[in-house]
């Protein structure tokens, strides 16, 4: 079977997705893949974060987690992103490092990339879905294979999300973090994703 490499790409205001990121990469490691994690750069001003506690605390805890650049998106035979929602839609954080990817599109360096998503949000129908939907419309116009988690394992029937793994922080994000449930559906996710960019890459050494 190919190597596989994956890239995992997100951003995290006060660790939500953070702790899912780290939960697919575990997966994806656990498939065989050879995993980069990676945060991507942090727009708000410096007034912005220090007012919220948990978003300061988040920050200094994560800092030497390395920031995304594009060789990890050429490098990677398969990208999992991560976000939260912000009005039912990609954190500007996230979107401003996908919209730095425009050489990489235009020489066809983004084509076939195996790709797929997670998010949260503070309420139960605050924009998961549209989220997800919303980073899909970049991976059409990228041409990469879309993956989603599906109701293809029992876990998806108790997450309950076929687009994405996702979460529900509640109102302020104080109720302790993604739990065991959303952490096995992503790192079931990534390994799902593992295992189709494996046959993919596979199939395609074949021929």
């Amino acid at each position: 079977m190919a190597s596989v490499n994956v890239s995992i790409i997100y951003y995290s205001a006060t660790g939500n997705v953070h702790t899912m990121a780290q939960a697919a990469a575990a997966g994806a490691e656990k498939a065989g893949a050879t995993v980069r994690l990676r945060k991507v750069r942090e727009l708000a001003p410096p007034e912005a974060i220090g007012s919220n506690p948990a978003w300061a605390r988040h920050a200094e805890d994560t800092a030497d987690v390395e920031v995304a650049t594009l060789d990890d998106l050429s490098w990677a035979d398969a990208v999992l992103f991560g976000t939260p929602t912000r009005f039912g839609n990609v954190s500007s954080q996230l979107k401003a490092f996908i919209d730095t990817a425009g050489p990489l599109w235009q020489r066809g360096a983004l084509a076939d990339k195996v790709v797929s998503a997670f998010t949260s949000t503070g309420t139960a129908h605050g924009g998961q879905e549209s989220t997800i939907l919303a980073l899909s419309n970049t991976f059409y116009h990228w041409g990469g294979i879309i993956v989603p988690p599906g109701y293809t394992d029992p876990i998806q029937f108790k997450t309950g999300n076929p687009y994405g793994t996702s979460y529900v922080s509640g109102a302020g994000g104080a109720d302790g973090g993604p739990g065991a449930d959303v952490l096995q559906g992503a790192g079931y996710q990534a390994r799902r994703v593992v295992d189709i960019a494996c046959a993919i890459k596979t199939g395609r050494a074949a021929a």
